[in-house]
C-alpha cells in the first residue's frame, strides 16, 4: 500500500420506502461505465459521519442523520482523477421516502462523471451488466436485513 495514498470515505447505503437502492452511473471516458453508491472522500479533520451527511446532501440533496457505521472496507482502486489509492471506505444505512433526487450539489467532477441515477432492485443488482460498486453490495444489504 506505500504506493498508494490512503483515501478515507464515507459511503451512503440509500434505501427508498420499496427497499431498492440509489446507485449512480459513471462514465469517466479511460474506463468502462460503472454504477456506485452515494458518498465520497472525508475532508481533512471531519469525522467520517459528518462526511457521510455532508456527501449524502451535496450528492442526492437528501438532509438525513447517517445514522451509525454498518460496514468498512478497505480496498484499492484508481480514483477517477487517475490517484492510486487505498480507501478507507465506511458505510452509513439511510433510509428515505424521496423519489426525486436532486444533483445541482455536484462538483464540477461529479457532474462530468456521474451520468445518472437510479433505484436498483435486488433482483436488478444481481442482473445487472454493468459493473456495480461495492462488489458485494448485495451481501452487506442482506447481512444489514435492508
Amino acid at each position: 500500500m506505500s504506493d498508494r495514498i490512503a483515501r478515507p470515505a464515507a459511503r451512503i447505503l440509500l434505501l427508498d420506502g420499496q427497499g431498492r437502492v440509489l446507485l449512480f452511473r459513471f462514465d469517466p471516458g479511460d474506463r468502462p461505465p460503472f454504477w456506485c453508491t452515494p458518498g465520497g472522500a472525508v475532508d481533512p479533520g471531519e469525522r467520517y459521519e459528518d462526511a457521510a451527511r455532508r456527501e449524502l446532501w451535496e450528492e442526492t440533496g437528501i438532509r438525513a442523520d447517517p445514522g451509525p457505521e454498518v460496514a468498512q472496507r478497505i480496498v484499492e482502486f484508481v480514483t477517477i482523477e487517475g490517484v492510486p489509492v487505498w480507501a478507507d471506505e465506511r458505510y452509513f444505512l439511510v433510509r428515505t421516502e424521496a423519489a426525486a433526487i436532486e444533483t445541482s450539489g455536484h462538483t464540477a467532477l461529479e457532474q462530468r462523471v456521474m451520468r445518472g441515477w437510479r433505484w436498483f432492485t435486488r433482483q436488478e443488482i444481481a442482473a445487472h451488466a454493468e459493473p456495480i460498486f461495492p462488489e458485494d453490495l448485495l451481501e452487506m444489504l442482506a447481512a444489514l436485513g435492508a
